[in-house]
């Protein structure tokens, strides 16, 4: 049989599923020969243990794709540990640390004062609304104790470890870490402030987050250890306060705003969520009164970016696992969750000095 360099070329400019590289930056394909039609090609499995339908088969419509191609046969076969080690310590030099110097990560904490007024599922919305135009981001879950993104994304597979790095799941275009993934169902999370402090370190120094454009956080509620935590390992983290139009909501919402002031990062707008509610015949009902978003961000001297409206199909995507984009394409959340992400992606943030902190 005859080697095949053009082949291989051609393969690896295929996107792996689970790393989310080119097969050539990884060396998954090991080698392909084409004789009378017939391709074989050597595929190495970079992650132990995982289901590789997905990079089975995007190998296999590669190699139909080539020119001449009759039939394929893959020779699949697991990556041993120095190969899959000089792989990741490549990759690892090819980036910065997601959030570090030099590192185009716009990071940014979803954040209120209090519970219930919709962080996690804004987090999820607003993700998928930039992935959708082609944004690499990622989702990292830091409410340790209630999390829920995975569930709001359909998955709670455990992440793959690819040369002692966590490769977060892909779900929806979106990367996923959370303590989900490790918690069984059936127990509680029941840490203090050290023990958080770990945690949030593993997410972000363990996990091969690959320098996205954008790292959304999903804050718990108030302003304790993990608020503190992320402003010690994110300084240039900006907030993205949520509330919703009640002003007791309001009011909470207020005290994140002032603990971002207090570790120097900047609060770069107000989301007002649940704002209305539309009834089938068009009339607009605000369960929740009127003006607390507007009133937050005139009290910040910072923009009300987006409110978002009540929409059924919205919350019966999230205990689905689907983003309103899939369950409800065009409806007023859709949209209004696209105009969010432009009002993101226009705010680019400010290089600023942040004191360091004190974990007490």
């Amino acid at each position: 049989m005859a080697d095949s360099g053009p082949l291989v070329d051609h393969l690896n400019l295929i996107v792996e599923p689970t790393i989310g590289r080119p097969l050539g930056e990884l060396d998954i394909i090991g080698g392909a020969t084409l004789k009378r039609g017939a391709a074989t090609i050597d595929v190495r499995f970079p992650v132990p243990g995982e289901p590789h339908e997905h990079l089975i088969e995007a190998v296999t419509v590669g190699v139909r794709a080539f020119e001449g191609v009759r039939s394929v046969t893959i020779d699949a076969h697991l990556m041993d540990d120095e190969a899959a080690s000089a792989v990741m310590e490549r990759l690892q030099a090819s980036i910065r640390k997601v959030g570090g110097q030099g590192s185009r990560t716009q990071v940014i904490a979803v954040s209120s004062g209090k519970g219930g007024v919709g962080k996690s599922s804004l987090t999820v919305n607003l993700a998928v609304a930039l992935a959708n135009r082609g944004r690499q981001v990622g989702i990292l879950d830091a409410d340790v104790w209630g999390f829920s993104i995975p569930g709001m994304l359909g998955s709670s597979q455990t992440p793959p470890v690819f040369a002692g790095a966590i490769i977060p799941p892909i779900l929806h275009g979106v990367k996923v870490i959370s303590m989900d993934f490790f918690i069984p169902s059936d127990q509680a999370v029941i840490w203090r402030g050290p023990m958080l402090h770990k945690a949030l370190d593993q997410f972000l120094s363990d996990v091969f987050w690959d320098d996205p454009d954008f790292l959304l956080i999903d804050m718990p509620p108030g302003t304790g250890d993990i608020a503190i935590s992320i402003s010690q390992y994110l300084p240039k983290a900006r907030q993205l306060l949520v509330t919703t139009p009640q002003p007791t909501a309001q009011r909470v919402a207020k005290r994140a705003a002032l603990m971002a002031a207090k570790v120097n990062q900047d609060v770069i707008g107000v989301v007002e969520n649940m704002s209305w509610f539309t009834a089938d015949d068009g009339t607009r009902y605000y369960l929740f009164g009127e003006g607390g978003g507007a009133d937050l961000a005139d009290d910040l001297n910072v923009d009300l970016l987006a409110q978002i409206p009540l929409v059924p199909a919205m919350r019966e995507g999230a205990d689905e696992g689907l983003p309103v984009s899939i369950v409800a394409p065009g409806s007023d959340a859709a949209l209004a969750f696209e105009l969010l992400a432009d009002e993101i992606e226009a705010r680019k943030p400010r290089i600023r000095t942040h004191p360091d902190l004190v974990i007490g």
